[in-house]
């Protein structure tokens, strides 16, 4: 009978620590570990390429929320970005929103720079000042094939 119960002890021991798993890959899938004490906001980008539902939203370095979703708006065809922020954080109305990269060619996040201004973003607002990303690729297709252009109208004519 004493085997038996140790046996169940251990079971539900174990039984408990795979719950215990599970909770927290949950809860850092989603992006917290404690609660979920944020709010929505959203950016206007001409370009959002690399970036990805999940990155990061980074304040002065610090990771301070993330991004929740990416839309095309119909009518003028720019990306809408929605992103979580922490509930303590309050950003003024000219707040700057830049999508960076991080290192040379690493994932894409997005750059909060809180402005001066007093009034604050009500949950749900949009930011209006917004940076969009460089597009590395087409930056070095510019440098080769420029350079090329210039070589070609600096040589004489046959």
């Amino acid at each position: 009978m004493k085997q038996t119960q140790m046996e169940f002890l251990v079971g539900g021991f174990v039984l408990l620590g795979l719950a215990a798993i599970a909770y927290l890959t949950v809860k850092l899938g989603a992006g917290s570990i404690v609660g979920g004490d944020t709010y929505a906001l959203e950016a206007r980008f001409t370009n959002a390429s690399g970036l990805n539902v999940g990155g990061s939203v980074q304040l002065a370095g610090v990771p301070v929320g993330r991004v929740e979703g990416i839309r095309v708006d119909p009518v003028d065809f720019t990306a809408i970005v929605t992103v979580s922020l922490l509930k303590d954080l309050h950003l003024s109305t000219d707040t700057m929103a830049s999508i960076k990269t991080t290192g040379l060619i690493g994932d894409k996040y997005i750059s909060l720079a809180p402005g001066a201004d007093e009034s604050l973003l009500e949950p749900g607002a949009r930011i209006t000042m917004t940076e969009s990303s460089v597009d590395i690729e087409s930056l070095i297709g510019k440098m080769a094939f420029g350079s090329l252009d210039t070589e070609k109208e600096k040589a004489p004519a046959p």
